[in-house]
Order: structure tokens, then C-alpha cells, then sequence
């Protein structure tokens, strides 16, 4: 067991499982204001990070290692929506920055499934930033009618 592979496997996994908790806080609260939607797309990246913690907790275990149960912060609640948004933007610029450096240090220490499952992670957290920053962008310029397109189911 690689320690410095095994300690970047589960920051990983402490940071996904921090994401899994903010974007169920905020899915539960956008349901509970009729911002059904936008609800279900932030459900839908928060069962993705959810896939994402189980991979890097096979992958801790294949190595021998103890997957971490517990999140490295505490879900933000009771956010506006571009309170949310930003909230979730750094979480995914803090993802793809780690991930990133992670893959770049598997590789140097010669494991290359764990650089694999890094740049997998990291190509997904794109997708989510993208996601993010582009309700972020419509919240900014539209405002009150974009909030109002993503009411309901």
C-alpha cells in the first residue's frame, strides 16, 4: 500500500462525500421551496458523487486500506439560490483542482488504475462545474424569469 496514494484516495473520498451532504441539503431545500427542477438536477449530481465516493472506496480497498466514512465539512443550509450555486462551484473547482494534482502524483508513484480513476473523476466534476456555472449564469442575466421556468416538477 502506497501511504501518499492511500491518503489522496481518501481526501477524495472525505471531499465527495462533503458534496453528496451539501447538494442532498440543497435538493431537499430547493423541493421544499417549489424549485422542483432545479431540485432534481442537483439530486441527480449528488448520486453521481455518490458513485464517484463508492469507486474511490473500491479502489481503498482493493489497496488494502480503510475507506473514511466521514465528510471533511459541515453542508451549508438555508442558502439563497446563488448562495447554493456558488457554494456548489467551489466545491467542484476544489474537486477538479485536487483530482488533478492527484492524478498527477499517482502517476509518479506508479499506480495507474488510481491516476485512471482520478481523471475519470475529474472529467465528470467538469461536467458538474459546467452544470453549475451555467445556472449560475442564467440566475445572473435572467433573474426573476429563469427562477420562475424552474418551478414545479
Amino acid at each position: 500500500m502506497n501511504k501518499k496514494v492511500m491518503d489522496l484516495l481518501n481526501a477524495a473520498r472525505a471531499s465527495e462525500l462533503t458534496a453528496i451532504s451539501q447538494y442532498m441539503s440543497h435538493h431537499y431545500e430547493l423541493e421544499d421551496a417549489d424549485f422542483g427542477k432545479l431540485a432534481s438536477k442537483i439530486k441527480d449530481i449528488a448520486i453521481q458523487e455518490m458513485k464517484h465516493a463508492e469507486l474511490l472506496a473500491e479502489r481503498i480497498l482493493f489497496l488494502k486500506g480503510e475507506p473514511i466514512t466521514e465528510p471533511d465539512a459541515v453542508a451549508k443550509k438555508s442558502q439563497e439560490i446563488l448562495e447554493m450555486v456558488a457554494t456548489d462551484v467551489g466545491l467542484e473547482s476544489q474537486a477538479i483542482k485536487m483530482y488533478n494534482d492527484a492524478a498527477v502524483v499517482c502517476a509518479q508513484e506508479k499506480d495507474q488504475i488510481s491516476r485512471q480513476l482520478f481523471e475519470r473523476l475529474l472529467a465528470e466534476e467538469e461536467a458538474h462545474l459546467n452544470t453549475f456555472e451555467n445556472i449560475k449564469d442564467h440566475v445572473d442575466r435572467l433573474g426573476g424569469p429563469y427562477l420562475a421556468t424552474i418551478t414545479g416538477e
